[in-house]
């Protein structure tokens, strides 16, 4: 007996169907019929559109803050780099190089 694995859907479709049961156009079930799901899906997909759509709206600035890498750990790193450096330059002039 094979077990049966959990479909995984990709973020625009879930979207696209989010919207076309949004618009109320057709039926859950219509919806769900054309697109192989479950009307419990569709309105759980339905649902967390309407929940974080206020999102999309929101200024730039959060998400700037939010993706923007530690300046601290940048600078820590770029330490750590000038050391390896000198270390690198000294190393050769012993050398000859």
């Amino acid at each position: 007996m094979s077990k049966q694995t959990r479909r995984k859907f990709a973020p625009e479709f879930k979207a696209k169907v989010a919207l076309e049961a949004v618009k109320n156009q057709q039926t859950l079930s219509e919806i769900g019929l054309k697109y192989d799901l479950s009307p419990v899906v569709i309105s759980k997909w339905k649902s967390e559109l309407l929940e974080n759509m206020a999102g999309v709206f929101e200024k730039d600035s959060k998400k700037n803050e939010e993706s923007s890498p530690d300046v601290e750990e940048l600078y820590a790193q770029i330490g750590k780099l000038k050391v390896e450096n000198e270390f690198l330059k000294k190393s050769c002039k012993k050398l000859g190089i």
